[in-house]
């Protein structure tokens, strides 16, 4: 699961961003300004029978800081990534 999901920074960062089109789903924010310092992304490829799947996840983070829910405030009723 991605860590971004429970980060203060989650609507301002650039990674987060990237994460976001990669997955092509719609950003929380056009324009991130909050660069974090070593983000850590693992990418879970999946061959399926006619396509790969891939999913990022930014699993590590210096800039990392805990703010529980903090995506579900921003979204409220959808479903939180997993």
């Amino acid at each position: 699961m991605c860590i971004c999901v429970n980060c203060h920074y989650v609507d301002r960062c650039i990674t987060y961003h990237a994460v976001e089109t990669q997955h092509e789903v719609p950003h929380l924010t056009a324009d991130p300004d909050f660069e974090p310092i070593e983000p850590s992304i693992n990418v879970n490829i999946r061959p399926r029978q006619d396509y790969v799947e891939m999913e990022w996840d930014v699993v590590g983070c210096v800039s990392f800081k805990q703010e529980m829910g903090k995506w579900a405030k921003l979204r409220p009723g959808e479903l939180v990534p997993t």
